[in-house]
């Protein structure tokens, strides 16, 4: 699969991710739309490396490493690197049953719609960045 294929590969993997997103929070499912936000942001990021590094992502779910290695994190604001540190314990932290109660007390209606809101602007964003570099 040459490159150009595998950015629009992470690219539709995180569009995908974004409208389960949506749909969980009609549900109700606060816990799995955190997560889906983190998974959007790690696949646009996963994109973002690719591009501006033209080599594969490293095997990580962690956002501020994905960002500082891709070389986006830098262009970061503030709130968009708050955004990242809030969200980067989601990925694991909402698979363990130690987590998943404390974490889910913390995400209300309101939580969930601000937290999709961001996810949104921030992968807005970096595809923006990551494709005026091509």
């Amino acid at each position: 699969m040459a490159n150009e294929d595998k950015v629009k590969y992470w690219i539709d993997l995180s569009d995908e991710d974004l409208k389960v997103g949506r749909t969980l929070l009609h549900g109700g499912h606060f816990l799995y739309v955190a997560f889906m936000c983190h998974q959007a942001i790690e696949k646009i990021l996963k994109a973002g490396y690719l591009l501006l590094k033209d080599d594969t992502p490293p095997y990580t779910h962690k956002l501020s490493y994905l960002a500082q290695q891709s070389g986006l994190f830098e262009m970061l604001s503030d709130d968009q690197k708050d955004y990242i540190r809030a969200i980067d314990p989601l990925n694991i932290e909402a698979r363990y049953p130690e987590y998943k109660t404390e974490i889910s007390k913390s995400l209300t209606h309101l939580k969930c719609v601000e937290l999709l809101e961001q996810a949104i602007t921030l992968q807005q964003w970096i595809k923006e960045k990551i494709l005026l570099a091509k």
